[in-house]
């Protein structure tokens, strides 16, 4: 009667796991795919949580992807060690493993359970292959009853099969996305540079436009150097391979530092910036490098877009949950049926796009570095009266549950 029962058992599980196969090759969003195996995992092997490590083939390094019980996505790109972690090994070697209690194996990685405050004890875990290539692996830990065994070590390696699969597709639908729309935005400033050394090339140019020719191909070469660098930026954000560094920082002193930053291109267009802060803001939580990215991208905009002799106003305020921080400009105004589109990679606004070459994936930048930190960015306009941003940050962050690689 009991081998009836595990019988039973085993048939549903491997029903599940067909059913959970068809789900994974239904989408080709990564976040989405990530998340549905790493709760697979979970519950197909009985844990108490599943993690997704995804192999860096270019910089030989595992990212903390997905986990069932990551509650911070700033947890998503952590680098682990691949000579020097449980995950590392799985990669390394191609092959799955069981062990009893991970904080006692010479490969554990102990940083993440030290920020997660986590403690590992059984861990099963299996490498993601297809193709002869090694995706990462996924790592199921503390089984709720008992240890993990062969079953169980057999249904995660079927399931390790099938994601590795969907998430090289999925990968591959991101990057050949990504790519086509950076090869249209190349071909604008590749064609004015053609044309440029074409022009310079004839013997009969006149000294005077041979200079503002070259001064043209200056300018389209540092508009080519920010669209790979802010393509990159992006990309790392849209993948997952972006780290976040949290630590806590005065908002106050940081808003300051930008002003200083972008003073003199303000001052170039007669430009008056007002920062209005309070005496005192709580000090925040965050990553102070990337919260800056933001800020300096939105007094560029400001002052790009603005109107000569203009004004841009900072503030900043808190209550006991968040800090919230705006920067408010007098220019031209975004039309209404462009402000859905604003955060789009790659959009412009129309008649607006003339004033500065801008790279149009900024505010994509933006919004996935604030909602990495679960908070959220928003924008209102009105047409030659001005545009304000809105950045909201939770002030306390949750606890991380993760899990050791």
């Amino acid at each position: 009667m009991d081998n009836n029962i595990t019988q039973i058992g085993i048939i549903e599980r491997y029903r599940r796991l067909i059913d959970i196969s068809r789900s994974l090759a239904s989408t080709l969003d990564l976040d989405v795919l990530l998340e549905r195996i790493v709760k697979a995992a979970a519950d197909l092997c009985y844990a108490e949580a599943a993690s997704i490590l995804l192999y860096d083939q270019i910089e030989q390094e595992l990212h903390f992807e997905a986990a069932t019980n990551l509650r911070q996505p700033q947890m998503r790109g952590l680098v682990v060690p691949v000579d020097n972690s449980i995950a590392g090994w799985i990669v390394t070697n191609r092959q799955p493993i069981m062990i009893s209690d991970a904080s006692q194996d010479e490969r554990h990685f102990g940083h993440i359970a030290k920020v997660t405050n986590t403690q590992t004890k059984s861990l099963l875990g299996v490498p993601l292959i297809t193709k002869d290539k090694v995706v990462g692996a996924i790592e199921a830990i503390n089984k709720y009853s008992g240890e993990f065994n062969r079953e169980d070590m057999s249904i995660l390696t079927t399931l390790g099969a099938q994601a590795a699969i969907a998430i090289e597709n999925a990968r591959l639908f991101q990057q050949s996305d990504l790519i086509s729309e950076l090869v249209h935005e190349l071909r604008t400033p590749l064609a004015a540079l053609n044309t440029a050394v074409q022009l310079l090339l004839r013997p009969d140019l006149p000294e005077s436009k041979r200079g503002q020719i070259s001064d043209m191909v200056g300018n389209e070469v540092n508009r080519l150097s920010d669209l790979t660098t802010s393509f990159l930026d992006f990309s790392r954000l849209e993948s997952g391979r972006a780290q976040f560094r949290l630590n806590p920082f005065d908002l106050s002193k940081l808003l300051k530092e930008c002003l200083d930053i972008m003073q003199n291109r303000a001052d170039e267009k007669g430009i008056k910036i007002d920062l209005e802060l309070p005496d005192k803001l709580p000090i925040l939580l965050a990553d102070q490098d990337k919260i800056k990215q933001v800020v300096l991208n939105l007094v560029s905009n400001a002052i790009k877009y603005n109107k000569p002799n203009g004004k841009i106003i900072i503030t900043a305020n808190a209550d006991h949950a968040e800090i919230i921080f705006s920067v408010r400009d007098t220019g031209h105004g975004i039309p209404p049926e462009s402000i859905s589109h604003l955060f789009e990679r790659f959009y412009r606004v129309p008649n607006l796009e003339t004033m500065s070459s801008g790279t149009g994936l900024g505010l994509s930048i933006c919004k996935r570095i604030i909602e990495a930190h679960k908070g959220k960015i928003e924008v209102q306009s009105t047409v030659e009266e001005g545009t304000t941003f809105t950045i909201h940050l939770p002030l306390t962050q949750e606890d991380i549950k993760g899990q050791d690689g």
